[in-house]
């Protein structure tokens, strides 16, 4: 069922359709738009979608003739049919470029959790273990070297927070940023082998997927520590799970997988590996900062005909 906005709204007779939106944000968007949901109506005026956190399929574009938009309250796209979009010339946002500290504040989080064995000292302490000896010796944290891969706005989050724990920053991306304080590695390579971590924070691409392979991992070493809030396949996850099995890695924080839901089970017995299941975005606060994106992304669109982040899907 279609839901019409107020009349104070200038976008109240616009169509824009929901994809998994949470019921409390269905109500805000109705403010200003003539919504319905996606999984109970369908609008055949529709120039506009939103989608929470959801892919967007070539046979859902498809069904909309007049769609123009779809506003993503993801980051990255790689779950959005970007084939279909361009074939029909649909525009596509997304919450590139928005400070998104949640996931930030994570990296940090599964980083120290890694390093000092917390989840594992907490079952030690837990099981009454204390009593009869010390739990093992884990490592400082601070004033080591952090490499990012992708020094996006998550990549840049997280450095602003390393560089609290007094830590030496570096970077990997296609280009080296202008504006960027840190140092550039112009390989990944080059940056795992000078690095004591490894935060692994760019999206997924053909270019990226795998790219942390074998000699990535190997180069960071048996006391270093990869952390990964991005995608699972940029890393190569059987090579991951053999370095760690083999101590050719000292630990690992893992908030997403290749083949997420599914985890790899030889992961669940190492005590070196903090595992999360793709957590990193999941607050109240970030869910209503994607939505309120989104919405200004669709208004700009209505008013200028351009969202206010706009993916160039040529790249």
């Amino acid at each position: 069922m279609s839901q019409n906005a107020s009349g104070g709204s200038p976008w109240a007779d616009r169509s824009v359709a929901l994809l998994n939106v949470a019921p409390h944000f269905v109500t805000q968007i109705a403010q200003r738009f003539r919504i319905h949901r996606c999984e109970e109506a369908f609008d055949p005026e529709t120039e506009a979608l939103i989608s929470q956190f959801a892919p967007v399929n070539g046979a859902l574009i498809a069904k909309y003739p007049k769609l123009r938009l779809v506003a993503t309250t993801m980051a990255g796209y790689d779950a959005i049919d970007t084939k279909a979009l361009q074939e029909r010339g649909i525009l596509l946002s997304t919450r590139q470029s928005i400070p998104d500290p949640c996931v930030s504040d994570l990296a940090l989080g599964l980083l120290i959790a890694a390093l000092r064995r917390i989840p594992a000292a907490e079952r030690f302490t837990r099981n009454g273990n204390w009593p009869g000896g010390r739990f093992t010796m884990t490592r400082r944290v601070s004033g080591r070297r952090m490499g990012i891969y992708g020094m996006g706005r998550i990549g840049k989050g997280i450095a602003q927070r390393a560089a609290a724990f007094d830590m030496e920053i570096g970077y990997h991306n296609r280009t080296a940023k202008a504006d960027s304080p840190y140092r550039y590695f112009p390989t990944l390579l080059e940056m795992a082998e000078w690095c004591d971590y490894l935060v692994v924070a760019c999206p997924l691409s053909e270019a990226t997927r795998h790219k942390v392979d074998g000699k990535v991992i190997a180069a960071v070493g048996p006391e270093g520590c990869i952390v990964n809030i991005a995608r699972g396949p940029i890393i190569d996850e059987p090579a991951l799970v053999e370095a760690l099995e083999k101590g050719l890695l000292g630990s690992a924080g893992l908030d997403v997988f290749e083949d997420e839901p599914r985890v790899p089970e030889r992961l669940f017995a190492l005590d070196n590996v903090v595992l999360t299941p793709h957590q990193g975005g999941v607050t109240p606060e970030n869910h209503r900062d994607a939505i309120a994106t989104a919405i200004d992304n669709v208004e700009t669109f209505f008013r200028t005909g351009r969202p206010l982040i706009a993916i160039n899907l040529d790249e």
